[in-house]
């Protein structure tokens, strides 16, 4: 779906104001350089406002879904520089403002003189002013380019422990696997899933679990992938279920078949990599003899108008003779919404979900500081929640979507072991 001609317009706009304050700040900052150096900073600048004006107004028209991984990268790189810009000129528009505040002020008072001291203090603060704005707009510009060079394929093993007086004793020591939000069309090549998957088979794990989103759009995403998928098994099997981008709601397609045989097509790259897909329905996990369940069931979103295709009824039906179960929903909220609410479905032990990928940027501190832009959207946005007897554990996602990097919040290999409380 393309944009309005009026959005588009008020976008374009925004990045004109942001690109000329950002100008205004460097030429004001760099009138003491020499003579060359302030003319190739000013030819960089100019350089970098007139591709970011082309660039998002390319995007207008050609919406970025449709573009090569390349191009998007790209378009990410300049989002990132134009985010970090506005941020760092907020400072010379406070500046304006107070400024227009004094010359209202001035209209209405009879001492209209200004003295060379006030002009002085004036010129002092437009500097101090744009001496802000690029440091906040730097900062921020290569922490997260620096996310996306090194951040995105940073990943870290996240090991936590599930008690329950529900497991059956064959399964205390059990180790589960995580995996969540691969997002195959992100990566530039195959090599960083190959070095994550190779993670994963170190850990030594009984099963391998994928709560969703394997592609951003299109199964052929997939196919440069498919061998890499193959790296992943375990005694007790590999399962999957699918994520709100698995369906290709976020992609205009030339018709409804053409839809429905992509979702099938990426069903069927998962039975070719061994994995079991579960759609609203539940196995027996077998083990000397004793018997869990594991339940997978089809997006269901909780808030932000994600689809709700997911029948956890149908999921759930016929699990009662099972003492410990395990589900599998893409989306953390359905847990908030359904999952803890429902008195028919407060005997789900352990909940896996994913799809925050907590916003890709954060700050992590084990047992200090754990904040994401994410928690503003979703109460339960990363890491392992209790709530009587339920847990959920939310998994940051292995790859990433829009922004290609991540920062603070670095790509997610969870490992589980279910002990006997």
């Amino acid at each position: 779906m393309k944009p309005s001609l009026f959005l588009i317009l008020i976008v374009f706009c925004l990045v004109l104001f942001i690109e000329f304050y950002f100008v205004q700040a460097v030429k004001t900052v760099s009138v003491d350089y020499s003579p060359n150096k302030r003319k190739y900073l000013l030819w960089l600048v100019y350089f970098l406002a007139i591709s970011s004006i082309i660039v998002f107004s390319i995007a207008s028209v050609y919406p970025p879904p449709e573009w090569t991984v390349t191009m998007r990268i790209f378009l990410a790189i300049f989002f990132v520089l134009l985010l970090s810009k506005l941020l760092g000129c907020t400072f010379l528009l406070i500046d304006d403002i107070i400024r227009l505040f004094k010359w209202i002020g001035s209209k209405f008072s009879s001492n209209t003189i200004t003295n060379d001291n006030e002009t002085n203090n004036q010129i002092s603060r437009l500097k101090f002013f744009s001496y802000l704005a690029l440091t906040f707009t730097i900062i921020p510009a290569v922490s997260l380019l620096y996310g996306m060079l090194f951040g995105a394929y940073r990943y870290r093993l996240h090991k936590v422990k599930v008690k329950s007086p529900n497991l059956p004793n064959a399964f205390n020591g059990f180790k589960i696997i995580q995996l969540s939000d691969i997002h195959s069309g992100s990566f530039l090549s195959t090599q960083p899933l190959q070095k994550a998957f190779q993670i994963v088979m170190e850990q030594g794990a009984d099963l391998i679990l994928f709560t969703g989103d394997l592609v951003n759009n299109e199964a052929n995403e997939t196919e440069p992938h498919l061998e890499s998928y193959k790296m992943l098994k375990a005694p007790h099997g590999v399962y999957s279920i699918l994520g709100n981008h698995d369906y290709g709601d976020y992609k205009k397609w030339s018709s409804e078949i053409e839809k429905i045989e992509n979702l099938n097509r990426l069903k069927q790259v998962q039975e070719e990599a061994g994995w079991k897909l579960l759609i609203n329905q539940h196995v027996a996990i077998e083990k000397d003899g004793e018997k869990i369940a594991l339940l997978g069931i089809e997006n269901w979103g909780g808030n932000l108008h994600f689809p709700r295709y997911g029948k956890l009824d149908e999921a759930h039906k016929g699990t009662e003779e099972y003492p410990f179960k395990i589900l599998l929903s893409h989306d953390p909220s359905h847990w908030d919404m359904q999952v803890t609410t429902e008195t028919k479905f407060r005997d789900i032990d352990l909940t896996l979900s994913g799809h925050t990928h907590g916003m890709q940027l954060g700050i992590e501190i084990p047992g200090l500081v754990k904040w994401s832009p994410s928690k503003f959207v979703y109460k339960h946005w990363a890491g392992l929640y209790k709530l009587e007897n339920q847990f959920l554990y939310v998994n940051r996602g292995l790859g990433f979507l829009g922004y290609p990097g991540r920062l603070g919040i670095w790509p997610e290999i969870t490992v589980i072991e279910l002990e006997k409380a």
